[in-house]
């Protein structure tokens, strides 16, 4: 079901673009992790995990960064230093590449790679079979998330999820991105995926040509370029069209919390899931404003609220008790 938001916007910052910007340029990053485990592959690859502060007992919650992220975007403090504080041990996956070592193999990961996240659950899993999971995407993590959650169906080995602002059509992102101010967000996260893929062509055969990849200056062009070739998509349309979580809402089975903005420069309107698409497993908790991973409240510009962390933290209390 969809229901309206209780979020409210600081008065201070009324708009999409602010909301997405302030806690990206103003908000103190994660300082060196509690923890870090490498977490070796079946096809020879790895992923890092970074473990936050928190009771090494009890439930416990994996993270997903967002696109080119890493425990060292803006929300990833935040959020661990809320759930420390409300009980739970959490974890953050880096997806391959992202934890500050290239990967290994020419492939990456992208939107729709679901692989590596079951693999982790299920090595946590059997880690320690009696502690409750919850997991928690953000972004591009959330679409993985929701993608993954319609496969496994009621097989999916998690107490809850929550996913925020997602890329529900990857076409309609990728669209929405090449308009208005939006496209500084894609000269920005472009140039940092573009920088990626040239430092590991300097170690790698890649199937890339590096002039036209200094060309490619949207997203639909570099997927076209880059992810889909290395990762077995015929093209930039087939990748968006299967990797897309907004045609597995509906056969997800674990209760699941989406928390989203209508007004999210990453996703316009019509990317927005209808009701009818959705099982009754899933909420869909939208807010008229937030603008992307944003969602921030209080009174006075010196001490803001970031209340995405107030209700990830309820919904988890409700879920997944402590």
């Amino acid at each position: 079901m969809i229901v309206s938001s209780t979020f409210r916007p600081a008065w201070w910052l009324p708009g999409a673009h602010l909301q997405t910007l302030f806690p990206n340029l103003l908000r103190r990053r994660a300082g060196p992790s509690l923890r870090r485990e490498r977490l070796e592959l079946p096809d020879g690859d790895f992923v890092d995990l970074d473990w936050g502060a928190g009771p090494d007992h009890g439930p416990w919650v994996l993270i997903l960064h967002g696109l080119e992220g890493s425990v060292r975007s803006s929300y990833a403090a935040g959020i661990l230093d809320a759930l420390a504080s409300a009980g739970y041990q959490a974890v953050l996956m880096h997806f391959r590449g992202c934890s500050g070592e290239p990967n290994r193999l020419p492939r990456s990961y992208h939107s729709g790679e679901t692989g590596d996240l079951d693999y982790v659950v299920r090595h946590l899993r059997a880690r320690a079979p009696g502690r409750a999971l919850g997991v928690l995407g953000y972004s591009l993590g959330g679409n993985v998330l929701l993608k993954w959650l319609g496969e496994q169906g009621p097989q999916a080995p998690v107490a809850c999820a929550i996913a925020v602002s997602v890329p529900f059509d990857l076409a309609q992102a990728a669209w929405r991105l090449e308009r208005g101010f939006s496209r500084v967000y894609q000269w920005y996260l472009l140039r940092q995926l573009r920088g990626s893929v040239s430092r590991k062509a300097r170690r790698l055969d890649l199937p890339v040509a590096s002039d036209r990849l200094r060309r490619a200056r949207t997203f639909r062009h570099f997927d076209d370029l880059v992810t889909a070739p290395l990762h077995g998509f015929r093209d930039a349309d087939d990748y968006y069209r299967r990797s897309s979580s907004r045609g597995y809402l509906r056969h997800i089975a674990i209760p699941t919390l989406i928390l989203q903005a209508a007004d999210d420069p990453f996703m316009g309107p019509a990317g927005l899931p209808r009701d009818g698409e959705l099982s009754a497993a899933v909420t869909l908790e939208l807010s008229p404003r937030g603008g992307h991973v944003g969602f921030v409240t209080g009174t006075r510009p010196w001490r803001p609220r970031y209340w995405l962390e107030e209700r990830i933290a309820r919904e988890l209390t409700d879920r997944l008790p402590a």
